[in-house]
């Protein structure tokens, strides 16, 4: 009931809590598949909906602190009821029984008068039972189940190396000068992260606010490389052995291609696209060799810019990759007079959040106000949505970088939208990203990256606290096709360029100005400053994903369609080889180590999905043109009535 109590919980009640509500769900499902009547909706699939939101929920608890609180206590908690809840979902998945009662209903005089929400429901259901196992052969269940709980056990371990991994690595700095370069918020931020530690000088970490100002800002070059090697290598064999994600990988992808193969498919890939918008592997494949192709001739004209500009304007002969983001940025202040710093002073915190529900309001004519709830970190806040005066739903906003917390920026269900048996629940959402916090007495302030980030993860929030579906199934980011599901998180990023919108979310965190409009020209001149770069990296992470999750899950399986021998690292690091060839315009050092801390495919839900945000990226163009040519000749794009 409400909102999870996070004052109270605690880990010692993980383990009786999920089992006993394990307990409750399987006994439910032994009642009704003993019933000989033909299932309804009412008696039958409500039931089931109800008693497993209340299994989601406590766990979906438990899965959230492991993100965000992620201490030894939880870490234990979770670990030890991880192998439970993924065999009792494997177990679901595969109950023959349970899947004839979904058919029965599916093919009874009841289906034609169900609303068009709940036959969507049913066929989803019947899909995912054989996507889950249902339909093997009985003495094949039980290897299935296995690798189910075994994967999920590999993910959360992968997730746990890369952040202690993470967390494991600083650079001191002792001598002021070894700073240049170095904005002042991030020496300062520095310097606070060595006193914590009782020690003199300045401590840089790999968490995100701390890493990327180094190797963009940095003079000492040797700083940066250090840097780079540092979190180019995290959780591989170059690192402590404990925390490498190596044979983890190789593993995943062994037990994903025999998983497929048990299934009917060729690969893992093509189970990953049963529930996509995309069709086959082949048509994705084909789309990203397509965009490669456009794009990487202005890939490869951004990196001769940037070379000439370093040997030239900066003295370096050769460009290494911990040289680009530094040249980057170099090349960006002389071409378009401005930094990403001189910007950063024009976004604090509470401004930038106040353009956010500015900009909510007028497109959606939702309010957004602070509200009460108990929380995992005293830095967290929380809202309530509400639409005239009617309360809509709430969300938990975590915005700044902890060592505790895993790294990256997501939005993840707390409740979903529905109506049941005692009345309607609202939804709630976490929005968490990895943002600097507030430094010496000044709010935290934001990149224009970090501003894209924050409605990105908005949009993700929106699509989920703003929906009209009263069925748990397929409400807010339930059931929706996982390549279309960063539509509205992509779309949401492009007011973050209109003007009308920046006006009112600018203010200088030291004397209040809004954004200059010559700055803001800059930024517009700017905005596609390397953008063949960035585009073909993105091509590079899609292709290499989905080739990895098509035959390569083959390589370690040499005893046919059984068994799992781990596919070999060296095949894994060969794939992306092979993927750089095609598409990548600056090649990383032979020891640089991507895989190893590519959490979206292996922790993530990503796996052979990775192309979906720029297959989606396409969709959300598409639905960003209709607010342009509402907007035609009105001076703002903030249209209610396309919102």
């Amino acid at each position: 009931s409400g909102m999870p109590r996070f004052a109270d919980i605690k880990p010692e009640h993980v383990e009786p809590a999920i089992r006993g509500l394990i307990d409750e769900n399987r006994a439910l499902i032994e009642r009704l598949t003993a019933d000989p009547a033909t299932p309804t909706w009412d008696d039958f699939v409500s039931p089931m909906d109800e008693a497993g939101e209340r299994l989601g929920r406590a766990w979906g608890v438990v899965g959230h602190l492991h993100s965000v609180f992620d201490v030894p206590a939880w870490r234990e908690a979770y670990n030890a009821m991880l192998p439970d809840i993924s065999r009792f979902f494997a177990e679901v998945g595969q109950n023959l029984a349970l899947f004839e009662k979904y058919k029965a209903l599916h093919d009874s005089a009841e289906f034609p008068t169900l609303s068009p929400v709940r036959q969507r429901i049913l066929e989803h259901a019947l899909r995912d039972f054989r996507l889950s196992g249902a339909e093997l052969p009985d003495a094949q269940k039980p290897r299935f189940q296995e690798i189910q709980e075994e994967q999920s056990q590999l993910a959360a371990k992968f997730s746990e190396n890369l952040l202690d991994a993470t967390n494991a690595h600083a650079e001191w700095v002792s001598d002021e000068a070894g700073l240049a370069g170095i904005p002042e918020d991030a020496r300062a931020a520095a310097r606070a992260a060595a006193e914590a530690d009782a020690k003199p000088g300045w401590k840089f970490t790999l968490q995100m606010p701390s890493y990327l100002p180094v190797l963009q800002y940095a003079d000492d070059r040797e700083l940066r490389a250090r840097m780079y090697r540092a979190y180019a290598t995290r959780a591989s064999e170059l690192g402590n052995p404990e925390l490498d994600n190596g044979p983890l990988i190789g593993r995943i992808l062994a037990l994903r291609h025999e998983e497929a193969r048990m299934l009917g498919y060729r690969n893992f890939a093509e189970v990953s696209l049963v529930p996509k918008m995309a069709d086959t592997p082949e048509q994705v494949l084909g789309f990203l060799h397509d965009l490669a192709a456009k794009a990487k001739p202005f890939a490869e004209k951004d990196l001769q810019e940037l070379q000439a500009f370093a040997k030239t304007e900066l003295g370096i002969d050769t460009l290494e990759p911990w040289d680009a983001a530094y040249a980057s940025e170099k090349l960006r202040q002389a071409r378009y007079a401005y930094s990403d710093q001189e910007v950063k002073q024009y976004f604090p915190e509470p401004k930038v959040l106040d353009g956010l529900f500015g900009v909510i309001r007028t497109l959606y004519g939702v309010d957004i106000l602070p509200d009460e709830a108990p929380k995992w970190d005293p830095d967290v806040r929380f809202f309530r949505i509400e639409k005239d005066g009617e309360l809509v739903g709430h969300f938990y906003l975590d915005l700044h970088a902890r060592s505790t917390k895993r790294g990256g920026a997501w939005m993840d269900s707390a409740r979903s939208r529905h109506r049941n048996t005692w009345g309607s629940d609202t939804p709630v959402a976490y929005l968490v990203c990895n943002f600097p916090g507030p430094v010496a007495g000044k709010p935290a302030t934001f990149t224009h990256d970090d501003v894209l980030t924050l409605f990105h993860e908005c949009g993700h929030g929106l699509h989920h606290l703003l929906t009209q579906v009263d069925e748990l199934a397929v409400s807010g980011i339930h059931g929706v096709e996982w390549d279309a599901v960063e539509l509205p998180s992509q779309f949401m990023e492009n007011f973050c360029w209109e003007w009308d919108v920046l006006q009112g979310m600018t203010a200088h965190v030291d004397t209040g100005a809004p954004l200059p409009r010559a700055l803001y020209d800059k930024m517009i001149a700017a905005k596609n400053f390397q953008s063949g770069m960035q585009t073909v990296r993105q091509l590079e992470f899609s292709m290499f994903d989905l080739l990895l999750h098509g035959e390569v899950g083959a390589v370690g399986n040499t005893s046919g369609d059984t068994g799992s021998a781990p596919v070999p690292i060296e095949r894994v690091m060969a794939v992306l080889d092979e993927v750089r060839k095609e598409v990548a315009v600056m090649i990383p050092p032979t020891w640089h180590r991507f895989p190893h801390s590519f959490a979206h495919i292996f922790a993530g839900g990503y796996g052979a999905g990775y192309y979906s945000y720029k297959w989606a990226e396409v969709l959300s163009a598409d639905a960003f043109e209709a607010f342009e040519e509402a907007g035609a000749g009105r001076g703002s794009l903030l249209d209610p009535e396309t919102g």
